[in-house]
C-alpha cells in the first residue's frame, strides 16, 4: 500500500523475531547482529516511506539465552543478574542496533523521519500458570551432554519443535503495557517507534512496593498484537524464519496456507495443529488482533516482508474470508 491510498496515516505493527537478528544456525557477534539488523529491515523501510505510522516489536530469544550462558560462567566473578533485568539490558542493545540501522537506511532514501526506542514494561499477573510452568523456549539450541548437566542443575530444559535442546522459561500472558500512551504521542507523531523489546519487562503491581518485576520472558507476538490492538492499527505483521504458516509441517504432506479467516485459525489451533514453541503463539496473537480490530495480520518469513506488506506473501489472518 502506498502512501497515496492511505486517506490518513493508518499505524502497523511489525514483529521481528530474534532469531532475524542472530540466526539459529550460527553464534552471531554483535557485528553479524548488527549486519543481520540492517537486512532485516527492508519491509519496515518501505512502510516508513509510504506513510505509515510504525511501531516495531522484536525478539530477544537468542540474546537472553547468550546472556544466561554469561551469566553462569562468570557467577564465580560478578553477581549474576535476574532475567527480567537481562530482558531489559537485551531490549537495550538490540533497540540500540534497530534504531541506529533504521535511521541510517532512511537517511539514505531521503527521509528525516525520527526513530525511538522506549524500554517497556509489561503489565502481567503475578499468579499466572504460565510462570510456574515454563513452556517458552530462549537461547541457541545445546548439546545432549550440556543440556543433561542443565537438568541436573534444576534448569527447565526442552526439547524444541526441531528437536532441539533449549532453554524455558515462565511466559505469562500480556495484560497491557505500561508505557502505553507515551508509544502512542510518539508514534502518531510520526516517530517510528522500536518498543516492547524482547517481549517487554514483565511487571506487576505489588501492594506496598508498587510496580515489580518479574523473572520471566513475555512472547514478544502476544505483546505485538496487545500493542497493535491499543494503538488502533490496522496492520500486524509476524517476521518469522518460515514463509508461512502450514498445515502438517514438517511431514511430506504439508501444506502452505495462504489465507484464513480468524475463526478457521482457532480452529485449526484449537486441534493443536500448530507448534506450541513456534507457530502456535503467532496464529494466536494475530487471531486476537484480528478479532479485536477487524485489521490485517500478516506471518511471513522475514525475506518476504516487503512482498507481505502488498498481501502477496505469508499467510494473511482476516475477519472474514476476502
Amino acid at each position: 500500500m502506498t502512501e497515496s491510498a492511505l486517506s490518513e496515516p493508518a499505524t502497523a505493527v511489525i514483529a521481528v523475531g530474534g532469531n532475524a537478528l542472530a540466526p539459529a544456525s550460527a553464534r552471531s557477534s554483535i557485528h553479524d547482529q548488527f549486519r543481520h539488523t540492517r537486512a532485516a529491515l527492508g519491509p519496515i523501510v518501505d512502510l516508513a516511506l509510504d506513510g505509515w505510522n510504525l511501531c516495531i516489536v522484536h525478539g530477544n530469544g537468542p540474546q537472553v539465552g547468550d546472556e544466561l550462558v554469561r551469566n553462569e560462567l562468570a557467577r564465580g566473578e560478578v553477581t549474576a543478574n535476574p532475567l527480567g533485568v537481562l530482558v531489559a539490558a537485551t531490549a537495550g542493545w538490540i533497540g540500540y542496533m534497530i534504531q541506529q540501522s533504521l535511521e541510517n537506511a532512511l537517511r539514505r532514501h531521503g527521509s528525516e523521519r525520527d526513530v525511538a526506542t522506549i524500554i517497556t514494561q509489561v503489565h502481567v499477573s503475578p499468579d499466572d500458570p504460565a510462570l510456574m510452568e515454563p513452556t517458552k523456549f530462549i537461547g541457541h539450541g545445546i548439546p545432549d551432554a550440556r543440556a543433561q548437566a542443565l537438568i541436573a542443575e534444576g534448569h527447565a530444559v526442552k526439547r524444541d519443535a526441531r528437536g532441539r535442546w533449549r532453554r524455558v522459561v515462565g511466559s505469562p500472558r500480556p495484560i497491557a503495557i505500561h508505557e502505553l500512551e507515551s508509544i502512542r504521542r510518539l508514534v502518531e507523531a510520526g516517530t517510528v517507534v522500536v518498543a516492547g523489546g524482547g517481549g517487554g519487562i514483565p511487571v506487576y503491581r505489588d501492594a506496598i512496593l508498587g510496580w515489580e518485576g518479574v523473572d520471566a520472558v513475555v512472547d514478544k507476538d502476544l505483546v505485538a498484537a496487545v500493542l497493535a490492538r491499543d494503538l488502533d492499527a490496522r496492520l500486524l505483521i509476524i517476521l518469522t524464519d518460515v514463509d508461512a504458516v502450514y498445515l502438517d509441517y514438517g511431514t511430506p504432506s504439508q501444506r502452505r496456507l495462504e489465507r484464513l479467516t480468524a475463526e478457521a485459525a482457532a480452529h485449526l489451533d484449537e486441534a493443536g495443529t500448530f507448534g506450541e514453541g513456534s507457530m502456535g503463539p503467532k496464529v494466536r496473537a494475530a487471531i486476537d488482533f484480528v478479532r479485536r480490530t477487524g485489521g490485517r495480520a500478516v506471518i511471513t518469513e522475514l525475506s518476504r516482508g516487503r512482498d507481505a506488506v502488498r498481501g502477496e506473501a505469508g499467510t494473511t489472518i482476516t475477519a472474514e474470508s476476502q
